[in-house]
């Protein structure tokens, strides 16, 4: 199950309380004590991996570590650790706080979400020449703690569209190495499945229906994935008697959410050509005077159609 919504608490850590000590030598007599540390700040960094928000699932407090007190003998306490979440690249990070966006988009780069606090100082900081004996310390400062909801919407160059088993996911696999779920029945894809043609990123976005924009079927669950996709490649079954008619359905799901998307580049493909025989194939195509390319998995000829498309985007990239 794809988590790709979900609210957590993070708390980067606290600050070290500096210490109050002095000199046991009797013939060195002063303050000694040592500064708080600071603690440990949290960063989030991208990554690749769809599935990476699944470890909030059930782990919804987030904590650096505290940074350590300070000591006697000048001893300052040690810094907090550090701590790195890895989460995917297209996650919006909403401060439910102070309502603040940050978005993770680069894989690898490090986003400082919550800074440590400060260490305390101890009193052989606070030593003057009227204060020999100084008894005053510093407490460290709290941590920054957020309540976060972290929204995933995925970033890919061409996002696969259409209605449910008209074979995006397959033609997928055939250009990929991703390996989605398939079978010859609705809604086999329940969460996007994303595969790499050399430096491109596809995304097969699972099978939306009349309605979906209202929550009807998988709802508007995954039309938000289409949303950061650059270019739509929008797939009809052959089987389908009316080329049109599908095609204005998913356009209108697609608007109703969100206009923007009616302005995406889009290239238009009719699967499973082989299920249908050419003369019925040809009479259907001349029914919608549209420009479409004909594609059957099966046939190398038309799997080489959709990789050249693919090659000239690629190009243009």
């Amino acid at each position: 199950m794809l988590i790709d919504d979900i609210t957590i608490r993070v708390r980067a850590g606290n600050g070290g309380k500096g210490a109050v000590a002095f000199q046991k030598n009797v013939c060195s007599l002063g303050p000694t004590g040592g500064s708080g540390g600071a603690g440990g700040n949290l960063y989030f960094v991208g990554v690749s991996d769809l599935n990476a928000l699944k470890q909030f699932r059930f782990k919804k407090d987030i904590n650096a570590e505290d940074g350590e007190n300070g000591r006697g003998q000048f001893l300052d306490g040690a810094k907090g650790k550090d701590v790195i979440y890895k989460i995917p690249v297209g996650t919006i990070v909403h401060n439910l706080n102070n309502r603040r966006t940050i978005e993770i988009i680069k894989i690898g780069e490090p986003v400082l979400i919550a800074e440590g606090g400060m260490g305390g100082r101890g009193n052989f900081l606070f030593r003057s020449s009227t204060n020999t004996t100084p008894m005053q310390s510093q407490p460290g400062t709290k941590g920054e703690g957020f309540d976060l909801r972290l929204e995933l919407k995925m970033i890919a160059d061409i996002g696969f569209i259409g209605l449910p088993n008209v074979g995006k996911s397959s033609l997928l696999k055939e250009l990929t190495e991703a390996n989605p779920k398939i079978a010859n029945y609705p809604f086999t894809t329940l969460e996007p499945n994303l595969g790499a043609y050399y430096d491109l990123i596809l995304a097969d976005i699972p099978g939306l229906i009349e309605g979906a924009s209202e929550g009807k079927g998988l709802g508007v669950k995954f039309l938000k994935h289409v949303e950061r996709t650059k270019i739509l490649f929008h797939f009809i079954s052959a089987e389908s008697e009316d080329f049109k008619k599908d095609y204005e359905v998913i356009r209108k799901e697609l608007g109703d959410y969100n206009k923007l998307l009616l302005d995406k580049d889009e290239y238009i493909f009719i699967t499973k050509t082989d299920l249908v025989p050419p003369d019925v194939l040809k009479e259907r195509m001349k029914k919608w005077r549209k420009k479409m390319i004909p594609i059957s998995i099966y046939d190398y000829d038309s799997v080489e159609k959709v990789k050249a498309v693919l090659n000239e985007i690629m190009e243009k990239k």
